[in-house]
């Protein structure tokens, strides 16, 4: 999805052209698939921070729309564009985790063309990682972190935005970029263990913005390593399966009683987890086939389970 023809530059300032005309070859760049050959006149900070809101937020979104945008983006690295405007950006430039990522600049260009053409999960890709330079840790067994990067970033987007006024006409997306920065590495803690009820939570918490944050955490994955990488994807499917169930089950008149997982715990010594669920499912599945009754007291389905242990995986 590209975006639209961009109208022609029109300012009285030298410096604005310069510096318009430079976004312009960074665009073409990013549209053509062509990498920037040499940057050319340098121009001046001063010329970029001076530029319409307007036509600095036509540019970034048709860039970061394009098919090409890594190539877009580099070119805005050549061109200066991007230490005048996003400094957070330069930070990342050859900032390494001494791990999984050698640099969180490569990093960051890859999971943009990895995600879906959508505007805020295009931008939350570019600025996902911008809070790892001021999160780093080495722990004493030399391994490195970045705790709370996501919450420093999502911190330092709000920053950005107060500066620039990229998103101060159009609210909505800001807060939805932020919010996709500051939980983009939710869904990578996802664990087949999860019981239903963290399922519905995380669900509820991330609302209507779950395609696009799903969206970004596919695209977050950059490893070379098959293996891992199926894996993740598996992960995130699961996930996203789960949830979609569950919606489907919550929105079923409930044929077994409220408490009934607390019920099944107490009465079977399980501990909080998927496996409860599975029981509960077994049981309306029963339920639906007329095996036993709806509506009825929680003993009656717990003695319907005890009753055969093999079926319901209590032998």
């Amino acid at each position: 999805m590209e975006a639209a023809h961009l109208q022609p530059i029109v300012t009285d300032r030298p410096d604005q052209r310069a510096a318009l005309a430079a976004l312009d070859r960074a665009l073409a760049a990013a549209r053509t698939g062509v990498a920037l050959a040499e940057p050319g006149r340098a121009v001046e900070p001063e010329a970029y921070r001076a530029l319409p809101v307007a036509e600095l937020r036509a540019r970034m979104d048709a860039l970061l729309l394009s098919r090409h945008a890594d190539l877009g983006l580099e070119a805005l690295l050549q061109l200066g564009a991007i230490a005048a405007l996003f400094p957070e950006l330069s930070r990342i430039v050859g900032f390494g985790d001494g791990e999984t990522h050698k640099d969180v600049w490569l990093h960051t260009k890859q999971v943009v063309i990895q995600c879906l053409p959508r505007l805020a999960v295009r931008w939350a890709a570019l600025l996902h990682d911008i809070g790892k330079p001021r999160t780093r840790s080495v722990a004493p067994d030399g391994t490195v972190h970045f705790f709370h990067h996501a919450e420093e970033g999502a911190r330092m987007c709000e920053r950005l935005d107060r500066r620039l006024g990229l998103f101060a006409k159009d609210p909505e997306l800001g807060a939805e970029i932020r919010f996709l920065v500051l939980h983009h590495q939710r869904a990578h803690q996802y664990e087949e263990q999860w019981t239903d009820s963290a399922v519905r939570r995380f669900a509820r918490e991330v609302g209507g913005a779950l395609d696009d944050l799903m969206a970004l955490s596919r695209a977050d994955m950059t490893t070379k390593r098959r293996e891992k990488r199926r894996r993740f994807l598996f992960q995130l499917k699961d996930l996203q399966e789960r949830i979609a169930r569950l919606a489907e089950e919550d929105a079923k008149e409930p044929s077994l009683p409220k408490g009934l997982g607390d019920e099944l715990m107490k009465a079977f010594g399980l501990p909080p987890s998927r496996r409860v669920g599975e029981l509960r499912r077994a049981l309306e599945l029963a339920v639906e086939a007329g095996e036993v009754a709806p509506g009825q007291d929680a003993s009656v389905y717990i003695e319907f389970a005890r009753s055969q242990p093999d079926r319901f995986g209590l032998a």
